[in-house]
């Protein structure tokens, strides 16, 4: 019944983080919404700026990061297609982050005062937006789990195991492997290594036959080693919201 080519993925996908009617499906659908893509390393959202509206990906890969006093760049997560980039800055006045395009991205936006609006007369859609922005807070307490507590080697592959398990849930892979968009570098940034660091490790994943690389292609020959290997619980991602 309601199946708008732009706004139908994320519609499903609200549905896993709460139950919708078809009310709920109808409003989500109804969002106005400017389709615009953005090329590679370009800027979605800057620290300080005041945020005017909300980005769903629909196609490529995003990352927030923020800016040390010496230029030094920590990624503190990645976004797939799907996801909505910055749903707290419909509550929050300005940024306190940066959003970059991984890859060439193509985003549906929406302002922030028809999320504001939505929320307010949908208490359903209101919960599973806000459902969503938990898992964002519990994927944060797992990469500094990661970053803090994890050796370098073990890092990445938990990093490749939550890639799987999200790039499976947008329906564009499975556990068997997955186009990685990241480079070296930006995998170091997102695990405080250097480039180095990460070349010296993805190759002992290797090694060690837990993955293998051909090009971007990242194939992964046994999941449950891997996991295992990293001590990968998919618990913070709550897959099982919605029964």
């Amino acid at each position: 019944m309601f199946d708008h080519p732009t706004l139908a993925r994320m519609v499903r996908k609200m549905e896993t983080r709460a139950p919708l009617d078809d009310n709920d499906r109808k409003a989500l659908l109804d969002l106005q919404f400017v389709d615009r893509t953005y090329e590679p390393s370009s800027y979605l959202t800057r620290e300080g700026v005041v945020a005017t509206r909300c980005a769903l990906i629909l196609d490529g890969f995003a990352f927030r990061q923020k800016l040390g006093i010496d230029g030094g760049r920590q990624i503190v997560s990645f976004h797939v297609p799907g996801d909505f980039v910055d749903l707290e800055n419909s509550l929050l006045n300005m940024a306190d982050h940066n959003v970059q395009m991984l890859t060439r991205c193509r985003v549906a936006e929406i302002p922030v005062q028809d999320i504001i609006a939505l929320i307010d007369t949908n208490p359903r859609v209101a919960r599973a937006l806000w459902v969503d922005t938990l898992i964002d807070a519990s994927i944060y307490r797992e990469w500094i789990m990661n970053v803090g507590r994890r050796p370098a080697k073990l890092r990445l592959a938990h990093l490749y195991c939550e890639l799987a398990k999200r790039l499976k849930l947008a329906g564009l892979s499975d556990e068997n492997g997955y186009q990685m968009p990241m480079t070296q570098e930006q995998l170091a940034d997102a695990t405080g290594l250097t480039p180095v660091h990460v070349n010296r490790s993805l190759k002992a994943l290797e090694a060690d036959g837990l993955i293998r690389r051909e090009g971007r292609l990242i194939s992964i020959p046994d999941w449950q080693r891997l996991r295992e290997a990293c001590d990968f619980n998919e618990l913070y991602l709550h897959l099982d919201q919605v029964m």
